[in-house]
């Protein structure tokens, strides 16, 4: 396994310098999202932050043909969607490239952009850490990043609601994954609900 030095020596090399504060800066959200969390291994979350862009600026057809070769589940809108390539690329040249063979920290890479069902906490940990780390200046992150801290289950479904809003209002196609996330974290916002209720 690489150091976060190695690594950053890496991302240095094959990253912008705006590309490359970003992920410095979604490294030090996972990390503290970590501990906020109490999760067990922080260091995890703050490698696998600084990993998750790391095919981000490579040509699209190179990403394509990485994304061609995973073994991880890809959907028929992923395939046709570039802006997503570089998600799934990132988790076959970790594994390929750097030799990183940690299922949870992969599957934190591949899925920091579309979720999923199921997820594990460090993919959730990625997942938020992307969207409100120190450099978004989006509408309402400042919001996001409250609820961050407060709920990670609710600042799922509110950042699955965020991305959804958006790809639907550009006319984009939306995954399977993200779907299936979605419906997953309401279904246990309503469960709670009706469980209050019945208190």
């Amino acid at each position: 396994m690489y150091s976060a030095a190695e690594l950053t020596d890496i991302l240095d090399i094959r990253l912008s310098k705006k590309r490359f504060q970003h992920s410095l800066n979604v490294a030090e959200e996972a990390e503290k999202l970590a501990l906020h969390y109490d999760y067990s291994e922080p260091e995890k979350a703050y490698l696998a932050g600084l990993m998750h862009d790391i095919c981000k600026e490579i040509p699209k057809d190179e990403q394509l043909e990485m994304v061609k070769k995973s073994s991880m589940s890809v959907s028929d809108v992923e395939l046709v969607t570039p802006p997503l390539y570089h998600a799934i690329a990132g988790a076959w040249y970790a594994e390929h490239v750097l030799n990183i063979h940690d299922d949870d920290m992969l599957n934190a890479v591949r899925y920091h952009t579309v979720g999923r069902s199921e997820m594990s906490r460090l993919e959730e940990i990625i997942y938020l850490a992307d969207l409100i780390s120190a450099d978004r200046t989006y509408k309402d992150v400042n919001k996001m990043r409250k609820t961050a801290y407060q709920s990670i289950e609710k600042a799922m479904l509110e950042a699955l609601r965020f991305s959804i809003t958006d790809v639907v209002a550009k006319g984009s196609m939306l995954p399977y994954h993200t779907i299936n996330a979605y419906n997953q974290y309401a279904n246990e916002k309503k469960k709670e609900k009706e469980r209050a209720e019945i208190q």
